[in-house]
C-alpha cells in the first residue's frame, strides 16, 4: 500500500514536472515569437496572469510560475530550473540584439580601403549588411578584397584622395552602383618621413602629408555632402584622425598638424551639416599594427605590439585594427544617431595621462 502511494505521488510529481517544463517551453517560444514579430508586451490589468511574458528575467520567472498555477504556493518544479530557463532565454535575446545588422541597407565609401584599418572596416561593414565602395590607389589589393566580399556587396575604384576628380568619381560610383551614399569613411592616410626635428623637416614632405591626410578628408566630406544633402536622408561622415590630435610629441610635425586639422574639420563640418541630418565624427586611435604604423616605426608584428603596450596606459590589452573598425562601425550606425562633432579617442587613456608625475603607485 505504501509502495502504491509512493508510486502514485511520484507519478503525480512527474506529471506536474512535465507540465511545468512544457509551460516554460511555451513561454520561451512565445517570448521569441513576440520579439521577432515586434508585438508589444500586453498585460491585462483585470487579470493576475499576464498574457505575455515580461522582457526582464525576473518577470519571466514570475510569469512562468503563474502560468503553471504555482503562484502563492510551493512549486513542484525547482525554482533553479525556472530561473535557468528564463536566464537562458534572456541570454539568447541579448545575443540576438547584439548580432543585429548595424548597417543593413546602407551604402558606404571607404577611402584607403584596400589594407589596414580600411580593409578591416570594409569587411565589418559588409558583415553588418552594408554595400561598400573600396577606394584606394592599391589596385591589386583593393580588387582582391572586393572579390573576397563579392560583387553584390563591394566594388573597387581607383582613387587618389588628393585628386578631387577621383574622390568625386568614387562618390558618384557608390550612387550609380548601389543607389545611394549613407556613410563616407575618410580613412586614407600616409605617415610621411620619419623625421622628428623641425630643423630637418622638408617642405615637400610636410605638404604631401597634409594633402593626403587633411585635404583628402576635406574632399571626401565635400563630395559626400554634395550627394547627401539633396538626397534628404541624412548620412554619416567618419574620418580617421590620430591620438596625435590630442597629445603632442606622438608623431611628426606634418602628421600631427594634419590629424589635428581633421579633428577641426570634423567639428566645423558637423556644425554646418547638422541641419541636414548629416553627422560628422572622427576616430583617433593609438598605433595599431597596420602597414602604415609598422613601416613608420620600423617594427613588425609582436615586436610592434609589445613596444606600443610598453608606452600605453591600459595594460593587458593590445590595440587591434578590429578595435578601430568596431568604433567606426558604431559611429556609422544608427546606434550613434545623436553623436556628431565628436573625436573618439581609441587610445586606452594614453592621451589623458602624464606619466612624468608618477603619483599613482601600487
Amino acid at each position: 500500500m505504501t509502495h502504491g502511494v509512493i508510486c502514485a505521488g511520484q507519478q503525480e510529481g512527474d506529471h506536474r514536472l512535465f507540465l511545468c517544463l512544457l509551460c516554460a517551453l511555451v513561454a520561451l517560444v512565445r517570448t521569441v515569437l513576440h520579439r521577432q514579430l515586434q508585438f508589444p508586451t500586453c498585460v491585462s490589468r483585470a487579470s493576475t496572469r499576464p498574457k505575455h511574458p515580461p522582457a526582464h528575467a525576473h518577470g519571466r520567472v514570475v510569469w512562468m510560475l503563474r502560468i503553471c498555477g504555482n503562484a502563492g504556493r510551493r512549486s513542484a518544479l525547482p525554482a533553479s530550473i525556472l530561473i535557468r530557463a528564463a536566464a537562458s532565454n534572456g541570454g539568447r535575446a541579448r545575443a540576438s540584439q547584439l548580432n543585429h545588422l548595424w548597417l543593413e541597407g546602407k551604402v558606404a565609401v571607404v577611402t584607403g580601403g584596400a589594407s589596414g584599418i580600411g580593409a578591416c572596416t570594409a569587411r565589418l561593414f559588409v558583415k553588418h549588411g552594408a554595400r561598400v565602395v573600396v577606394a584606394d590607389i592599391q589596385d591589386d589589393l583593393g580588387a582582391a578584397l572586393c572579390a573576397e566580399l563579392g560583387p553584390d556587396a563591394a566594388s573597387y575604384v581607383h582613387c587618389d584622395v588628393t585628386v578631387e576628380s577621383d574622390v568625386a568619381a568614387a562618390v558618384d560610383h557608390a550612387v550609380s552602383r548601389f543607389g545611394a551614399l549613407d556613410v563616407m569613411f575618410n580613412n586614407a592616410g600616409i605617415g610621411g618621413a620619419a623625421c622628428h626635428s623641425i630643423r630637418d623637416s622638408a617642405q615637400d614632405d610636410f605638404e604631401r602629408v597634409l594633402r593626403v591626410n587633411l585635404v583628402g578628408p576635406f574632399l571626401g566630406t565635400k563630395h559626400a555632402a554634395r550627394v547627401m544633402v539633396p538626397a534628404g536622408r541624412g548620412g554619416c561622415v567618419v574620418a580617421t584622425s590620430s591620438v596625435s590630435s590630442a597629445v603632442a610629441g606622438a608623431a611628426s610635425h606634418a602628421y600631427t598638424c594634419a590629424k589635428r586639422g581633421v579633428a577641426g574639420l570634423t567639428e566645423n563640418a558637423a556644425a554646418e551639416l547638422g541641419r541636414h541630418g548629416i553627422r560628422v565624427n572622427c576616430v583617433s586611435p593609438a598605433a595599431a599594427a597596420t602597414p602604415l604604423a609598422t613601416g613608420y616605426v620600423g617594427l613588425e608584428g609582436e615586436a610592434f605590439e609589445q613596444a606600443m603596450e610598453a608606452v600605453g596606459n591600459l595594460k593587458g590589452v593590445r590595440l587591434k585594427v578590429e578595435d578601430i573598425a568596431n568604433a567606426v562601425l558604431f559611429l556609422a550606425s544608427d546606434d550613434a544617431r545623436y553623436i556628431s562633432g565628436h573625436n573618439l579617442l581609441i587610445d586606452g587613456g594614453f592621451s589623458i595621462v602624464n606619466p612624468s608625475f608618477g603619483i599613482f603607485k601600487d
